[in-house]
C-alpha cells in the first residue's frame, strides 16, 4: 500500500462498501413515498377541481394517471445508473 491510500481512509474498499450500500438504502426508503406522493397529490388536486366544478370524478382520475405517470418517472430517474 502506498503511503497515501494509508492516510486517506475514504480510499477503503470497506469504506466505499459501506457508502454504497448505505446510498443505496436511502434511495430504497425514499422511493415509495416519491411515488406515492405524486399520485396523492396529482389525485388529491383532481378530487378538489372536481368538487369545485362540480363534475363527476373526471378530473381526479385524470390527474392521478398523470400523477402515475411522474411517480413512475421521478423512480426511474432516482434509480442509481440511470
Amino acid at each position: 500500500m502506498s503511503d497515501q491510500q494509508e492516510k486517506d481512509p475514504s480510499g477503503s474498499p470497506i469504506l466505499k462498501k459501506t457508502k454504497r450500500v448505505t446510498n443505496d438504502s436511502a434511495i430504497a426508503m425514499e422511493l415509495p413515498f416519491t411515488f406515492v406522493g405524486a399520485i396523492l397529490l396529482a389525485g388529491g388536486a383532481g378530487y378538489l377541481l372536481d368538487r369545485w366544478l362540480h363534475t363527476k370524478p373526471i378530473f381526479t382520475l385524470v390527474l392521478g394517471a398523470l400523477g402515475f405517470i411522474a411517480g413512475v418517472r421521478e423512480v426511474i430517474r432516482r434509480l442509481p445508473g440511470n
